[in-house]
């Protein structure tokens, strides 16, 4: 690679690094609410010819938010970037927090505190894992 070409490698990764906080957030609630609407739409497609048990529903339902917040992380923070951990906690929580708001305004249903502490619980957790392996990640 020629110094010019590494320079302004150097400083295409250096503009993306340098967005705001907020908006990577952003971005990652974003892509994170996206692959939920989709996995939604196309698991309700499914539905109608495999007809799932409450107990494979529920499963779904756990695996795709953690397939969520998993892209969601990854368009926040990327690989190798700084901060993973905290970023990727903040896109956990932020998603599993407007998950648990809507679950409570469009059901009507009082779960019990417990059960969004531990889904809130499982977005920071989740979040911040893969955060935290993509810091670890060099950029290609």
């Amino acid at each position: 690679m020629t110094s010019t070409t590494a320079r302004a490698s150097r400083k295409s990764r250096a503009r993306r690094a340098s967005s705001p906080w907020w908006l990577k957030l952003l971005k990652g609630l974003g892509i994170a609410l996206l692959v939920t609407i989709a996995g939604v739409a196309v698991f309700s497609l499914l539905m109608q010819w495999i007809r799932p048990s409450d107990a494979v529903v529920r499963m779904f339902n756990q695996v795709l938010k953690l397939a969520s917040i998993g892209a969601g992380v990854v368009a926040a923070v990327g690989p190798g970037n700084e901060g993973g951990l905290l970023k990727g906690a903040a896109v956990g929580l932020v998603y599993m927090a407007v998950g648990v708001a809507a679950y409570a305004l469009l059901s009507g249903q009082n779960a019990p505190v417990s059960a969004y502490a531990a889904d809130l619980a499982m977005g920071v957790a989740g979040g911040g894992i893969v955060g935290m392996i993509l810091s670890n990640i060099s950029p290609k």
